[in-house]
């Protein structure tokens, strides 16, 4: 039994001398304009999420790879927070690293003032190495070659939007140059903005993980959608709240886009419309909203109109009229769509 046991921990201690390495591509990167600051990640490791992705509103992002120091993570963050920048944390991170195998430790840090530093070391898994520009760090390991943060780069500085889609765009180049020779497994995005997040106190702009499928990028866009169609509602209603209605149909229309199959999206939008004075838009919209969703649409549409902002609608005899022909009264629910 004491053999047995013996055994067991020597396979154990074999196992933690030669754990792999998180191999993947990666961005970390920063947008001028607003101050986000986030990171994008795709490796054929299982929920590389977990691992690499480090980020906090109004300090920096990280991403810290390779033969991975995980702490590497946190630790960026609180000497980012001592007002340290990119450079010099990543100076100090590497000196007072005790573990074995830093050479073979990969890490990018982009600060809140933009400066951007990396580190690839010379025994990191081949290929390996990063690229950067003004406001962003590609890099990999165990990739086809230089091509993959060289796309990615080129993909991040093409691409128009916000911060989030550009992180995408260089994900998915990234991939389309080669990305991790060994194949797809995980991917996963992470973005912060001072108050940005859903609800209140939070600042997880975009947090979404793929740990472990055939396809991560196409399930990172669906999330990703998704995330950005929340994220629009809940400006939508903030906004509305503010009665700042012009800002609220805006964030309605960004939630649209990113969620064109919903129908709740389009009602909201076309309520703002129509208060904004966009009657035909108005119709659009909550010919959409119907379509998508008969079932119940007149009693949705009557809980929203009863309330302060949309109640002149309830008055707007010619209006009515062309949404709910031809006596222009709305039923208490839609069309059944039993057969």
């Amino acid at each position: 039994m004491k053999r047995i046991f013996l055994f067991f921990c020597l396979a154990l201690s074999a196992a933690a001398q030669s754990l792999p390495p998180v191999s993947t591509f990666s961005i970390a990167a920063i947008d001028p304009q607003n101050g986000d600051m986030g990171v994008a990640v795709a490796s054929r490791y299982f929920s590389v999420g977990s691992v690499v992705p480090w980020a906090l509103a109004g300090v920096g992002a990280v991403a810290t790879q390779a033969n991975v120091n995980v702490g590497y993570g946190q630790q960026a963050i609180d000497l980012l927070r001592q007002g340290l920048t990119a450079q010099q944390v990543l100076q100090k991170l590497l000196e007072e690293d005790k573990f074995e195998g830093k050479d073979g430790r990969q890490i990018a840090i982009v600060d809140a003032k933009g400066n951007v530093a990396a580190f690839t070391g010379p025994n990191a898994p081949k290929w390996a190495g990063d690229r950067h520009g003004k406001t962003w760090s590609a890099q990999g390991n165990i990739l086809v070659g230089p091509q993959v943060p060289e796309s990615m780069g080129k993909a991040f500085e093409s691409t128009q939007g916000e911060l989030a889609e550009k992180l995408f765009a260089a994900l998915k180049a990234g991939d389309a140059a080669g990305g991790d020779s060994r194949g797809r497994q995980s991917a996963s995005m992470l973005v912060v903005r001072k108050g940005g997040g859903r609800n209140i106190n939070n600042d997880r702009y975009i947090y979404i993980n793929v740990d472990d499928n055939p396809d991560p990028f196409t399930e990172l866009r669906r999330l990703l959608d998704l995330n950005l169609a929340y994220n629009y509602g809940d400006q939508m209603y903030k906004a509305a709240n503010a009665k700042n209605m012009e800002k609220a149909q805006t964030a309605a229309q960004k939630a649209v886009s990113y969620a064109p199959k919903n129908a709740n999206t389009h009602m909201q939008l076309a309520f703002f419309d129509y208060v904004l004075g966009e009657k035909s838009g108005a119709l659009e919209e909550f010919s959409k909203a119907r379509d998508l969703r008969p079932d119940g649409f007149g009693k949705r549409w009557q809980d929203e109109a009863n309330s302060p902002e949309f109640k002149s609608m309830l008055d707007d005899k010619e209006f009515l009229k062309k949404l709910f022909p031809p006596d222009g009264v709305p039923p208490a629910s839609g069309p059944s769509s039993a057969p």
